[in-house]
């Protein structure tokens, strides 16, 4: 499996360069069955990785791009008068797809944004009273611009609890920089990537997650950073249960693309930052990091 996850990673090293790690906890997203939030200023290559994540995966992918304008109704389909079914017939919209790319989802209303949190937590919509099944898998991943830019609506609680994990991808380092400026156009690359793995091969890879294993010790661990997150100064509440089941899981996809079959305390740390940080953050921007290190380093791994 790690062969398989590797090969993963090494193709999309190739597009979006000097991000590895980024990469990595991208895929581990997706393995883990969570969905992804980029949080990141406009042209970091965050449709870049999304689309590149899609093709590499051999996966159906839409975007969505989010405006002010767009109705719930564009996200989820509609139902339209058939002359010749002389009934009416449903429409599916762009969330029809595996992969769906939602671009800066904080552009839109909240109420369309609304539309997502059904989607993301059943892998299901109910359109016109009538619930229907989204395809499988289903991954979601959003990109949202920094708060402080104009026409942005932040995102509630509730809806950033949604996602598995955030990511920032931050200024290429100047060595990528320079092989991006010399080298090919990012897009004309990301459409010639061949699909390495298949539906049959991902689900492998997920019901491999499953069976990786986590000791008591390491989940004495996993709530001892879940409790000490409930006494922090400055926080109105800590980390939720749904926060700790999903920082396990996303401990168990990270083992498993290392190549191990039980979780390390490593895992834990490696995933952390990016399962913990928005659920930290609580309308303080920019606290969430120093809050992540602050319970990295106090809280012991073994007591």
């Amino acid at each position: 499996m790690k062969k398989l996850t590797d090969s993963v990673v090494d193709q999309l090293n190739g597009i979006l360069l000097g991000k590895e790690q980024q990469v990595r906890l991208a895929l581990c997203g997706l393995l883990a069955k969570g969905h992804l939030l980029i949080e990141d200023i406009p042209g970091m290559g965050k449709t870049t990785l999304s689309h590149a994540l899609a093709k590499v995966m051999g996966l159906t992918y839409q975007r969505i791009q989010f405006t002010n304008d767009l109705l719930p109704a564009d996200v989820l389909g509609f139902s339209m008068y058939d002359k010749q079914a002389g009934a009416l017939v449903f429409h599916p919209g762009p969330i029809f797809a595996q992969v769906v790319l939602a671009d800066e989802i904080n552009r839109a209303s909240p109420r369309t944004q609304s539309a997502l949190l059904e989607a993301m937590e059943e892998r299901q919509v109910s359109i016109e009273g009538q619930t229907r099944p989204l395809p499988w898998p289903f991954f979601v991943i959003a990109t949202q611009n920094p708060v402080e830019q104009g026409g942005t609506y932040p995102l509630p609680e509730s809806q950033l609890d949604r996602f598995l994990m955030r990511l920032k991808l931050g200024y290429p380092d100047p060595r990528a920089e320079r092989e991006l400026l010399e080298g090919a156009d990012r897009r004309e690359l990301t459409a010639k990537l061949a699909s390495l793995l298949g539906e049959a091969d991902l689900k492998t890879l997920q019901d491999g997650v499953e069976r990786v294993t986590a000791s008591p010790a390491l989940l004495d661990y996993v709530q001892r950073l879940l409790q000490q997150s409930r006494k922090m100064p400055g926080l109105m509440y800590g980390l939720s249960p749904r926060a700790g089941l999903g920082l396990v899981r996303a401990a168990r996809a990270w083992a498993l693309m290392d190549g191990r079959h039980h979780v390390l305390p490593d895992d834990v740390q490696a995933v952390f930052p990016a399962v913990a940080g928005h659920r930290l953050e609580q309308g303080e921007s920019g606290k969430s990091d120093e809050r992540v290190r602050q319970l990295l380093s106090t809280v012991p791994v073994i007591e």
